[in-house]
């Protein structure tokens, strides 16, 4: 660092000189893109961040990321944290924040529409930080859900607008409607490669949850191949009625049963012509494009990416683990049954999904 410039002074001015090697995308001018062929890492602010000098709490205060803003992020760093069970920071362009409540992304440049693909579509991940799902395939329509960056949709059609911009039609199974359209320039076509399975001839393979240390655990054998923080269910809670309900993830010996790249995940009653009356949940979520869903129980309970927080290592979920996203398409990946390319999702049972046992 230069003499008689403080530290904040020179993250300021390699900020400056870092976003000049990315460019706004499409109508998004606050969402920087790089202008590189690869993707590069960068950060979105779940919630408000604070931006601190140096990656401990006691660091001086610099501002804040506030929620939905976007930022590179120059490395990881491992440092006492904020919590005692999460103790990873990231430097940013501004300076060091937490990672609870940053969504890592891996964001590439704008994407050139697809036009010519099979009948049954292809798998496209959002390569965007974010971008918004629209009912109509043009810009101003009305926009049911925001999409997020490493969240997985199905592609079935493309269509282009009068000014030449690319859309796409991404099923979406929760009705209605049953598609949302999404600008081509946000989706990239995911490649066989990174569907392939890993190891698939490996012998031996399971998987061990330690609900103690929140920790997934995959093993060939007693060899450890991967391992990473998870935030399983929450456990018994009482709602606002007075009534229990139990978010726990179920313990004991089960096997991977279903396995879906995406999956549209909400507990928001749906119209079924069923004239009984819905009660409205009282910790809603409707969360679309979850992406590397690995079930193994009848209830629905699943190893999946999470883009709505970045704090492994705790209790959070409603039953399911839990992973980054990054975590949860190695282990999609590496489990049986085996998935193609072209497949919704691809089921099993105990004589061929890969084992898993979960306990404290």
């Amino acid at each position: 660092m230069k003499k008689g410039i403080s530290r904040r002074q020179f993250i300021r001015r390699s900020s400056a000189s870092l976003l000049s090697l990315f460019l706004p995308g499409p109508g998004q001018s606050g969402l920087f893109r790089p202008r590189s062929d690869g993707p590069v890492r960068m950060g979105r602010a779940i919630h408000s961040v604070a931006i601190y000098d140096q990656p401990r709490a006691d660091g001086e205060y610099l501002g804040t990321w506030n929620s939905e803003q976007t930022f590179p992020i120059w490395q990881e760093i491992r440092a006492p944290g904020l919590n005692s069970y999460n103790d990873l920071w990231y430097e940013t362009s501004e300076g060091y924040v937490f990672s609870a409540w940053v969504q890592p992304l891996w964001v590439w440049p704008p994407q050139t529409t697809i036009s010519e693909f099979s009948e049954w579509g292809f798998w496209g991940e959002i390569c965007a930080p974010y971008t918004d799902a629209l009912e109509h395939p043009y810009a101003g329509a009305a926009s049911p859900y925001r999409f997020y960056n490493g969240t997985m949709y199905r592609v079935v059609d493309v269509t282009f607008d009068s000014a030449g911009n690319g859309w796409y039609k991404v099923y979406d199974e929760l009705p209605p409607p049953s598609y949302q359209w999404v600008s081509a320039s946000d989706v990239r076509r995911v490649t066989r490669s990174e569907l392939a399975p890993i190891r698939p001839f490996a012998g031996s393979k399971r998987i061990e949850v330690d609900l103690n240390l929140q920790r997934i655990t995959c093993l060939e054998g007693s060899r450890v191949v991967f391992s990473t923080p998870t935030s399983s269910g929450i456990g018994v809670r009482e709602q606002p009625d007075g009534t229990m309900a139990d978010f726990s993830s179920p313990e004991g010996d089960h096997c991977v049963l279903l396995k879906q790249p995406s999956r549209h995940m909400s507990n928001i009653p749906r119209e079924t012509g069923d004239e009984e009356e819905q009660v409205p949940p009282s910790d809603p979520f409707d969360l679309p494009g979850v992406p590397w869903n690995t079930f193994f129980d009848q209830e629905g309970t699943a190893i999946h990416g999470a883009y709505w927080h970045n704090d492994f290592g705790v209790p959070r979920s409603h039953g399911c683990l839990n992973a980054s996203i990054d975590a949860a398409r190695w282990i999609y990946r590496w489990t049986y049954p085996l998935s193609g390319t072209e497949d919704d999702y691809v089921q099993s049972d105990c004589r061929v999904g890969t084992p898993i046992v979960v306990f404290k």
